[in-house]
């Protein structure tokens, strides 16, 4: 139960909705409004509304639409923080965004009803990851059913992230044997001989992102005990040849820096009980002029493929700094403009 919210709703003739919450426990009540009231802040910006807080009540004003996103947003983390979850302003935004697309209904499997948000999550027992946004819902569930997933996209959706803590949720559920997580090390061509060292210092600068999303989900001595072990493997892409991965989760990350030939290998390593998934971002390609990337193709090839979903973020699903999404937005514009020009000469 979200709360023992008493609501009552009054229509005028200006079509503005007033509906009034009460949340039981005071304390989480502070919590789930903010500092300064902030989170109610954040829900004004976001939809347009009027919330006031007075003690553990809270006042919405505005359009029934955003009146009704607005609550369906406040019981979700209410119920969140009777649970003894964490509420931050990302949460809150992630909350709206749900609430949102609730409404215009779109074609995620993501809602139990109109009146009640549910989000997908992935649970290890170190973190419980709630999806912030419909994209991250509707990727988290795609992992769930299918066996090859894509997460296609900008920095800041957690693409990757979400995929390392899928990978970890199946190991400890012993749902799988093994996890391998792989890149291509330097941009697509795996140059190392040059870097100091053995083969392991000269990856391990590349594959960073996956060792930190592995150490938030997992304690720091079970990942070196796995990694000692074997169960779980990082290595750069050109070690994947020639392998068949069964009963195991490989992720792939930054695939828009293989080669057609590289994509295919990775792929045709799926084995019995495996489940893949593969993370990049086709705007940011490093292969050499004229060389196709073999995400770009892979998700041309395999359209339609039963068993194979592609996920696509945008730089609105950005759940990093809020400034991350305005440079992506902003160089995303500036690359439209370039490549406009550059066909227009």
């Amino acid at each position: 139960m979200p709360s023992n919210s008493n609501s009552s709703t009054q229509n005028g003739a200006s079509d503005t909705t007033q509906i009034e919450l009460t949340f039981d426990n005071n304390r989480l009540a502070t919590i789930l409004f903010g500092q300064y009231d902030q989170n109610l802040a954040l829900i004004e910006q976001k939809l347009g509304i009027d919330a006031r807080a007075r003690g553990n009540n809270v006042l919405l004003n505005g359009s029934e639409r955003e009146t009704n996103q607005a609550k369906r947003a406040l019981d979700y983390l209410y119920d969140r923080l009777l649970k003894g979850e964490e509420v931050v302003a990302s949460d809150v935004d992630g909350a709206i965004r749900m609430a949102i697309a609730a409404d215009d209904q779109l074609s995620l499997p993501t809602m139990e009803s109109a009146a009640k948000l549910t989000m997908a999550q992935v649970s290890t027992r170190k973190k419980t990851l709630q999806a912030r946004g419909p994209a991250q819902d509707a990727y988290i569930r795609a992992m769930e059913r299918a066996e090859l997933v894509f997460g296609i996209g900008p920095a800041g959706t957690g693409k990757t992230y979400l995929a390392v803590a899928y990978a970890a949720q199946l190991l400890e559920r012993g749902q799988v044997e093994r996890i391998i997580l792989s890149r291509p090390a330097v941009e697509a061509g795996e140059r190392l001989g040059f870097l100091p060292g053995d083969m392991k210092d000269k990856v391990d600068p590349y594959l960073r992102p996956l060792y930190d999303a592995l150490y938030d989900m997992i304690p720091g001595d079970k990942v070196e005990r796995a990694l000692a072990a074997g169960v779980i493997e990082i290595a750069p892409l050109a070690f994947m040849r020639g392998r068949t991965l069964a009963n195991s989760v490989i992720i792939l990350d930054e695939a828009q820096n293989t080669t057609p030939m590289q994509m295919k290998m990775f792929l045709t390593r799926l084995g019995e009980n495996g489940r893949m998934i593969v993370t990049g971002d086709p705007s940011q390609v490093d292969l050499p002029r004229g060389v196709k990337s073999g995400l770009i193709e892979a998700l041309d090839v395999l359209r339609g493929i039963e068993g194979i979903v592609a996920c696509r973020f945008r730089d609105t699903d950005v759940v990093r700094h809020r400034l991350v999404q305005k440079i992506v937005t902003a160089y995303d514009n500036k690359f439209s403009e370039t490549k406009s020009q550059d066909s227009s000469e």
